[in-house]
């Protein structure tokens, strides 16, 4: 079955309850999956604007500006949905959701170090869809009510969605920042693989151990100057991740 044939083979499409309605970049050089995609979607109560090559949905960001979510296929001409995911990943925290027939490991990590935020075999059921992008919308409005966190090197506002390190602001994609949050909550105590996994993408990703070790490893590089001493995010073996500042992991030591 094709993937314009599986979209379109849909049942009661709902408007999203809880959300404002929002904007949709749809990039894929596909003109029947544009189409199947464009209904589906308008059907459910987004706004879609539509892009044929990576060429075009960069310059449709930049002359949209807000953009709310981007699906974003891999396979097209021109520059390729790699190298534009990484193109507008270095200007917006926008979440990208990948819509690829590309299914191997290999092809999905490399789409989550480019910026991706979720990953979306073709092809694939209209309401996993649109479970994935109300997922995505809800953790980038989910940080809006979370005290600012602030240590001598970092602050955090979660409202603003703004992280500055050493007087540096640091750019994270929309899951870096809800892993980061996530973990901040947590402060000084260990999160487990299977709780950072559900949390971030769902029941059905709880053992995609090499998804968020991916993640993980793009905010390390981003968050942390010296990877042989990390000062924030600390691996507990064959269990999870931590966060903690070096200083007080110190002070702890001391008493």
């Amino acid at each position: 079955m094709s993937p314009s044939t599986e979209i379109l083979n849909t049942q009661s499409l709902k408007r999203p309850a809880t959300m404002n309605v929002a904007k949709v970049l749809l990039v894929d050089d596909d003109p029947q999956v544009r189409r199947a995609l464009r209904t589906t979607l308008t059907s459910a109560g987004y706004v879609v604007v539509e892009a044929r090559t990576g060429e075009e949905a960069l310059e449709e960001v930049h002359a949209e500006g807000a953009v709310d979510l981007i699906l974003l296929d891999l396979k097209m001409p021109g520059i390729g949905g790699l190298e534009a995911c990484r193109r507008i990943r270095k200007l917006f925290d926008v979440p990208i959701l990948i819509i690829s027939v590309l299914r191997s490991q290999e092809e999905k990590v490399q789409a989550f170090d480019a910026g991706a935020d979720d990953y979306l075999v073709k092809p694939f059921g209209i309401h996993e869809l649109l479970s994935r992008m109300h997922a995505l919308r809800r953790r980038v409005a989910g940080a809006e009510s979370i005290p600012a966190y602030e240590s001598s090197d970092l602050k955090i506002d979660f409202e603003r969605r703004r992280v500055v390190l050493d007087s540096d602001q640091v750019h994270l994609t929309p899951t870096e920042f809800e892993l980061l949050r996530y973990l901040v909550l947590n402060e000084g105590k260990p999160v487990s693989h299977h709780t950072l996994l559900e949390s971030l993408w769902g029941p059905e990703h709880a053992r995609d151990i090499q998804r968020l070790r991916v993640t993980i490893n793009q905010l390390r590089r981003k968050l942390e100057k010296d990877p042989s001493q990390m000062r924030y995010i600390h691996t507990e073996h064959q269990f999870g991740y931590r966060f903690e500042p070096a200083s007080q992991k110190a002070a702890k030591r001391k008493r």
